[in-house]
């Protein structure tokens, strides 16, 4: 059976900044681009059947830069619509709301643009996305290009736990990969982070 591989879009200004960036279409930085590329030679290695993106731009110029073809724009890969969080860093959310969580707590509704959507609604998401992509397994690797905390939600229900469980994963960050496997037909994160 392949290998799920998760690859997280490149550095953007809001993630350096740590903003919440969920649907607004922020570039990558010059650094980001980098490491797009950087990814290249190691994605050349497996024998990908498919590979998948959410549709926001980084996310497709990441996969672009990394040499993939034939990508898929999957509107189920967006990142999570923080609503009336959208572009604040946790700290600032915390100014309103202490000892806020985003995984406890949620978020709050926004404008049109951004309603928001909880917890419970990403992982409806996330679980069409690996219903459509398990039996592709079979015929080798596929790729995923997406989201911090969506590939946290992605990875823990590969694992077939609660997407509240995402907590215990560290954020992926900008530019790496993650390596979703299974083992004696057991699901097990086989590299996190790796650059």
């Amino acid at each position: 059976m392949g290998e799920l591989i998760l690859i997280r879009h490149g550095q953007t200004e809001w993630s350096v900044s740590g903003r919440h960036a969920g649907r607004t279409d922020v570039p990558l930085t010059d650094a980001g681009k980098a490491a797009a590329k950087s990814l290249a030679p190691r994605l050349a290695q497996h024998h990908l059947v498919a590979v998948f993106s959410s549709p926001l731009s980084r996310a497709l110029r990441t996969a672009e830069l990394a040499g993939l073809t034939g990508v898929k724009p999957d509107q189920d890969l967006m990142e999570w619509d923080y609503g009336g969080y959208e572009g604040l860093t946790a700290a600032q959310i915390r100014e309103t709301r202490p000892g806020w969580d985003l995984w406890r707590d949620g978020v709050i509704p926004g404008d049109a643009t951004h309603p928001g959507e909880q917890l419970q609604q990403v992982t409806v998401r996330v679980d069409a996305v690996l219903a459509r992509i398990r039996p592709l397994l079979d015929d080798g690797d596929v790729a995923v290009v997406a989201h911090g905390h969506l590939a946290r939600v992605l990875a823990v229900r590969w694992l077939g736990l609660d997407a509240s469980d995402s907590r215990l994963l560290g954020h992926p960050y900008p530019g790496t990969l993650g390596f979703l496997a299974t083992e004696d037909q057991q699901p097990f994160i086989a590299g996190w982070n790796v650059p």
